[in-house]
Formats: C-alpha cells, sequence, structure tokens
C-alpha cells in the first residue's frame, strides 16, 4: 500500500511540474506592438459624416417587403449614393466606384505592384427595420442620426454604415496625404446582407471571379473588442473571426387527419410536433472544446490573472470543467457546437378544431466541422418520429460553415500587430463568429477572411445590435478610422 501511495504522490507531482511549466514557459501568442502615431481625424466631422447617412433608411426586409417598402428602400438607396458622393468627392474622383446589380457599391484603388495580390474591405449599406412597437424605447428617434451625450445616435452606427463611412473616411485621408498603395485595395459594399447577400455580396464576388481576382485577403465585420469577455483577463480581447458558422432553417411539418375538439385523437399535430421540438432543445449537438473555443483560450488565456493562466494553458487537462462552464452561458455556449433555435410554430385555425397540419422553423447556426447534411441527419435521428417531416426553408439557401482562415498567415499576424498599434490596451484572439456575414461569398477568392470589426464595446452593448438605442461613440468612431488608415498603410504601403 505504500508503494502505490508513493506512486500516487509521485504522478501528483509529476502532473502539477507539467501543468506549471507550460503555465510559465508557453510562449504568450500576443505580439509586442511597435509606436504608433495616430492618422490626423478630425472626430467630430467624422461623427456628422456617420450621422448624415442614418436617416436614409436603406432597410432589407424578409421576403422583399411590401410594395410600398420597396420604393421607399430604393429612394433611401439612392439618396445614400448621392451623399456619399457629395461628402467624399475625392474619394469619389480617384477611386471611380462602380454600381454592381442594384445598388452594391465596389470601388477599386489600384495599386502600383501588379504582381501583389489585392486586398478586400468589406461593409454593407442595409439595415435591419425597427420592431414594431420599440419606437418609444429609443432615447434618440431610431433614424434621427442624432450626435448627442458625445455618441452617434440611430439604426447603422453599429451595424454596418458606421464601416462604409469608416473605411471612406480612412481612405480620403490617406488621399490626402498623398499615399499610393502599392496593392489594390477593394472596398465593397453590399445592399442586402440582413437578408444573406445574395444580390449584394454574392454579385459582387462573381464579378471578381469573372476578373480572375485573387485576394490576399479579405476583413468584414465580426468580432468587437470587448471587455469581460474571458474569466480572469481583465483586458478588452479584440475578436478576429478566423472562421464563420454556417447557417441552416429547417422546416418541420406533422399532418394528420385533425377533427373536432370535443372527440380528440390521442395525438394532435401539435403535440407530436412540440415533442419533435422538445428532444431537439434537450438533446443538442456535441460540443468540441477542443476547436476554436481552445485557439480562442489559448490566445486570450495567456493575459489572464494566474489561477486562470494555469487552467487555460492546460485545456488537455482541464478541458471538461472549462466546457462545463461555458456550456453555461449562451453566448459562450454558442462557441462550442452548432446550436438550435425554434423561431416559429404555427398551427390551427380556430379554437374548437383540431389542426390537421402543424409546422414550425428550426434554425441551426453550424459549427466548423458540422455540415448541412450532418446537422439535418442528426436532427432527423434526434427525433425519431417519421410523422415529422423535415426539409429547408424555402427562398433561403442554407450555407456551410466556413474553412478556418490560419493564425499562421503572415495576414492574420499582420492584423493583430495592426490592432495592437492601433488598441494597444487590448489582447488579440481568433474566434468562430457566431452570426452569418457577407464574407461567406467571397470564400472562393480568399483563404484568409477576417471578420473584425474595430469597435470598443462592453457587455451591454451586444443587445443594441439589431436592437434598441442603437449608438457608437464620436471617439470610438474616430479610433476605428484610425485602425482602417494604419491596416492600409501596413498591408498596402
Amino acid at each position: 500500500m505504500s508503494a502505490f501511495l508513493k506512486c500516487v504522490g509521485a504522478i501528483f507531482l509529476v502532473l502539477i511540474v507539467v501543468v506549471l511549466a507550460r503555465t510559465l514557459l508557453v510562449p504568450s501568442k500576443q505580439i509586442k506592438p511597435s509606436q504608433h502615431i495616430p492618422a490626423d481625424i478630425d472626430s467630430q466631422s467624422a461623427a456628422r459624416h456617420l450621422a448624415g447617412s442614418i436617416p436614409l433608411q436603406t432597410i432589407s426586409y424578409e421576403n422583399g417587403g411590401t410594395e410600398e417598402q420597396k420604393s421607399e428602400t430604393l429612394r433611401a438607396f439612392a439618396g445614400l449614393h448621392s451623399y456619399l458622393r457629395e461628402t467624399f468627392p475625392r474619394v469619389y474622383e480617384e477611386l471611380r466606384p462602380e454600381v454592381v446589380g442594384r445598388d452594391n457599391l465596389l470601388f477599386t484603388w489600384k495599386g502600383n505592384d501588379a504582381s501583389l495580390k489585392p486586398i478586400l474591405l468589406m461593409a454593407h449599406q442595409d439595415v435591419v427595420p425597427i420592431e414594431p412597437g420599440t419606437e418609444g424605447k429609443w432615447t434618440h428617434s431610431p433614424f434621427s442620426g442624432d450626435i448627442a451625450e458625445g455618441h452617434v445616435w440611430g439604426r447603422g452606427t453599429m451595424d454596418d454604415k458606421v464601416t462604409v463611412v469608416g473605411l471612406l473616411e480612412a481612405v480620403n485621408i490617406l488621399l490626402v496625404e498623398g499615399f499610393q498603395p502599392k496593392r489594390t485595395i477593394y472596398l465593397a459594399f453590399g445592399q442586402d446582407e440582413e437578408i444573406g447577400g445574395f444580390e449584394g455580396a454574392q454579385r459582387i464576388a462573381q464579378l471578381l471571379k469573372s476578373h480572375a481576382v485573387e485576394l490576399e485577403f479579405v476583413l468584414d465585420e465580426g468580432g468587437f473588442i470587448s471587455s469581460g469577455m474571458v474569466p480572469g483577463v481583465s483586458a478588452p480581447v479584440a475578436m478576429i473571426g478566423t472562421s464563420e458558422k454556417g447557417y441552416l432553417s429547417l422546416e418541420l411539418t406533422v399532418d394528420t387527419a385533425g377533427g373536432h375538439s370535443s372527440v380528440p385523437s390521442k395525438e394532435s399535430s401539435i403535440g407530436i410536433l412540440s415533442a419533435a421540438i422538445r428532444k431537439i432543445e434537450t438533446h443538442p449537438m456535441p460540443a468540441h472544446v477542443h476547436g476554436p473555443i481552445a485557439e480562442f483560450l489559448d490566445y486570450a488565456g495567456g493575459s489572464a490573472s494566474f489561477p486562470m493562466r494555469i487552467v487555460f494553458k492546460n485545456m488537455w487537462l482541464f478541458g471538461p470543467v472549462v466546457q462545463r462552464i461555458l456550456e453555461a452561458s449562451p453566448d459562450s455556449n454558442a462557441t462550442l457546437r452548432t446550436t438550435a433555435a425554434p423561431t416559429i410554430f404555427e398551427a390551427g385555425t380556430k379554437d374548437n378544431v383540431m389542426p390537421s397540419h402543424a409546422q414550425a422553423i428550426v434554425n441551426f447556426r453550424l459549427l466548423p466541422g458540422d455540415s448541412v447534411a450532418s446537422v439535418t441527419e442528426y436532427v432527423r435521428q434526434t427525433i425519431g418520429d417519421p410523422r415529422v417531416k423535415l426539409r429547408p426553408i424555402a427562398g433561403e439557401p442554407p450555407s456551410e460553415p466556413s474553412a478556418q482562415s490560419s493564425t499562421d498567415s503572415p495576414n492574420f499576424k499582420q492584423m493583430q500587430r495592426t490592432i495592437g498599434e492601433v488598441y494597444p490596451e487590448a489582447v488579440v484572439a481568433p474566434f468562430v463568429f457566431v452570426g452569418a456575414t457577407d464574407s461567406k461569398h467571397y470564400n472562393a477568392l480568399s483563404k484568409d477572411i477576417y471578420r473584425f470589426a474595430p469597435l470598443l464595446t462592453q457587455p451591454e452593448d451586444l443587445a443594441r445590435f439589431h436592437g434598441t438605442n442603437e449608438r457608437i461613440g464620436v471617439e470610438n468612431f474616430a479610433r476605428s478610422i484610425d485602425f482602417y488608415c494604419q491596416l492600409i498603410r501596413n498591408a498596402a504601403g
């Protein structure tokens, strides 16, 4: 027994040594930033330029909206294009944008070295509608573009006119400085990202592909610079989306005989479908703590306080514990697995009639490694009831998860270095972006696609996206412009 205890003690001691060695000796993934001189930005002027774009209600409606809404949207896009041309005349004169499709804009800043691959910087012009009944909850009218309390207010100030105007501001500053890029720079502004980008970014990507364009890297909206994201890490974390979840909405239908409610059958269409959805909710797809989330924690965790750094630097040992912690929060749980969200349930027309038909929509966000086919089959087996029919919803094609851009790429290191120069207080980390962006349409044009918006946010700001009181700080916006200036210098100077 004594020999056994000695053996256990020796193993435990070795384990402690290995854990501490990894914690103390494995180098940080962070890059020491070089000194940076900020661009000469008139923050108040830039804020006014952003504010002027907000009243132009370039709304993307599901299914196109009513005829009146369609007309209003067309007028809004025409107004936005006129406004941008008047606000940034030098950019329009020297980059000569072309309109692709209906309302997509593609600016081309020609580089002087044709041997270098171009880069593409993206944004989208459209915004989501205001949820009916919430208008009165806004501190400032949702399409006012008011500048007050140090912020620009209104729909689009965070998603995503902030990037449209921010990129144009940056290019204008560099043109005034006399900057000439070595590689060509494209600015691509889609018209319908909020409903899939199939008439917007997809058309721009097809045009570039027809011209045999290969891109060095693509930058789209995505992660932010957020505080309070990682336990034990007090610094804000700049989250670069190196991959993106796929998108699938399945329609589940059940058909029964129906009948009068006075003589109900043992099982109704509503009951069968409700049981199916309950099975989906209680049997989530497997979590993958050693996937993209492990890489995120490897980068961010090196800046954690000492107790948590031990955990993050030894995921081989503490992975199951970390997984349980992350599963407890919807935000972090979404980075671990393919998620399922029932969003629509329809059945019945009268209170005394058993509905013969019931249908529901469940939206899935697919983690890289899963696929539309594998998720559909998982759902079919989980439900285990042939009476429940499955099919993707009509009119919105599903998308597979993106490939993962390597963090070993020089382009990622350059992105990381640029963030460090403009935001030296931040820790940079790659992650899987759980939303859907227009970047998916450019997968065939570049292997390095990044999803990052240089905006400082607090946890409470996340509810403003597609929600109430969307706003951006005036100085926050100016700093994002500085980031785009520096990125262009680093990537094309």
